[in-house]
This record gives structure tokens, sequence and C-alpha cells, in this order.
């Protein structure tokens, strides 16, 4: 089906669904994920917290020593002063609470962005395949018939395998290769591998020659930089490119 897509696209079809494709690649391409870690935020306010409630303790401790040592008329400098000190220190715990908390607030939010933006990118992601399948399907159509009378001159090929739609092909995967390049308006060789090369070993270049009024070609390179592709001696047929196939 991508094969046959490309094919049509190098003859210029279009799909009703690609102006659609566009507009969906340039909305992922807007998509940005922001940086969202809430577990050192999280932490953060966990210590801030416990510190918090320690210099609650302290100050409460504190304010107990200093009361005991007023009712028994004992010096009090030293209770006033440990007072002052945690009371200070809890002054600034608690403000280390409240930025910690915000920080984790904000954290929160980057975090809930973050999921949002994940979710609108798989949305988007899943659009645009269902939008490559619907233009796929539709490219393949418009070049099926070439296609189908195509299968007829390349090895394995067989235009009953076709059936009437591109989802109704029952043939090899080889032979669907091959037709798919055939009616392709492509520019320079197609290259392919020795095991392909090997498949195709068998099948009649002299039917292809009589075919297209030409001489058959070799069956073998000559040498190994040899410039002929197997798509070209098997099929006999100028190939221009591979590109988009």
């Amino acid at each position: 089906m991508q094969e046959l897509a490309a094919a049509a696209r190098s003859h210029g079809h279009r799909s009703s669904v690609a102006e659609e494709i566009r507009e969906v690649h340039v909305a992922l391409a807007e998509v940005e994920i922001p940086t969202a870690e809430t577990a050192e935020a999280r932490r953060r306010v966990a210590a801030a917290t416990g510190e918090e409630e320690r210099l609650k303790e302290r100050v409460a401790a504190a304010r107990g020593d200093l009361r005991g040592r007023r009712a028994v008329d004992a010096p009090t400098e030293d209770a006033l002063a440990e007072l002052r000190s945690a009371a200070a220190a809890l002054s600034a715990a608690q403000t280390e609470r409240i930025a910690a908390e915000q920080a984790f607030e904000r954290a929160q939010r980057r975090a809930a962005a973050a999921w949002d933006a994940r979710e609108r990118r798989l949305r988007l992601q899943d659009r645009l395949e269902n939008r490559r399948r619907t233009a796929r399907v539709e490219l393949a159509e418009e070049v099926y018939p070439a296609f189908r009378e195509a299968l007829d001159a390349v090895p394995t090929g067989d235009p009953n395998d076709a059936g009437a739609a591109p989802s109704d092909y029952r043939g090899p995967d080889l032979a669907a290769s091959l037709a798919a390049v055939r009616i392709a308006d492509v520019d320079g060789p197609v290259i392919v591998g020795e095991d392909v090369i090997e498949v195709c070993a068998g099948f009649s270049l002299i039917n292809a020659g009589r075919e297209t009024g030409r001489r058959p070609p070799a069956t073998k390179r000559e040498r190994p930089g040899e410039t002929l592709t197997r798509i070209e001696r098997v099929i006999e047929v100028p190939v221009k490119a591979a590109g988009g196939l």
C-alpha cells in the first residue's frame, strides 16, 4: 500500500487529506512539553514542614522554661535569649515552608501542563496516522488499475492476485514492489539486493523483451560496479529513481 501511494505521488496525485496532514504536522511541531519534576519539590515541603514542627517544639520548650524561671524569680536572661532565637528560627522555617509549598504547587501545575501536552501530542499522532492511512488508501486506489496490469510483467506477479482493491492483494510482496516501481515515475537507478536478483533469475526475459520490443538485457552483472539495476534488467523499463518509494 505504501509503495503504491508513493507511485501515485510520483505522478502528482494528491489525497483529499493532504492539507489536513500538513496542518497536523505543523500542530505537532508546536507541541512543547514542559519539564516537570515534582519529587524534589515534594521532598522540600516535607523537610520544611518537619523543621517547622521541630522549631515549634523548641519555642514551646523555651516559653515553658521562661515561665518557670519567672515563677521562682530566677534569672531569665538566658531563657529569654533562647526563646527569641527559637522564635526567629521558627519564623524563617515557616517562610521556607511557605516557599516550598508554592514551589510544589508550581511544579504540580507544570506536571499537569506536561501531561496535557503529552495527551495532545498522542491525539495528534493518532490523527496523523489515521489521515496517512486514509491518504495511502486513496492514492493506492488511483494507480491500482495500472498496478494490476504491471503485475503481469514482473517476476512472480499475477494480475489475478490483485483483486478489486489494494486491500484485496494476496500475491507475493516482491511482485507488488516490482509492479509499484514499474508504474512509478522515478528518477535514477533503483537499488536492490542480491537476494532479490536471485529470486528474479528465473523470470523470462525473452517474453519481457517481446512485450517492450527491446533486446533482453543480460541476466548477470558483468562487473560489481555496473549501473544496470535488477529492475532495469528484468522489467526492461527506464527507471529514474527510488525517491519516495
